[in-house]
């Protein structure tokens, strides 16, 4: 994972290239006045982060990996 920093004002003026630049793997963190205030990430990476903070949804997880009632990827997706 890598983190790049824009400021602000750099922002505004290369908005289009600055998400063009994050990808599942980065994180942008935008300052102002030199401060370290937003942070910019992928959209997917924000659905893992959020699902990985649900206490329920981790409850799920665990249950299916205790009770080993769960699909392999390849009976889920066969041969994509």
């Amino acid at each position: 994972m890598t983190t790049k920093t824009v400021s602000a004002s750099d922002l505004r003026t290369n908005l289009a290239d600055a998400l063009d630049a994050v990808t599942n793997e980065d994180i942008l963190i935008v300052t102002r006045r030199g401060k370290k205030e937003k942070a910019i990430i992928d959209l997917d990476r924000l659905e893992d982060l959020l699902a990985a903070a649900d206490h329920e949804y981790l409850k799920t997880i665990q249950a299916a990996r205790k009770s080993k009632e769960y699909f392999s990827h390849e009976e889920v997706f066969g041969n994509l």
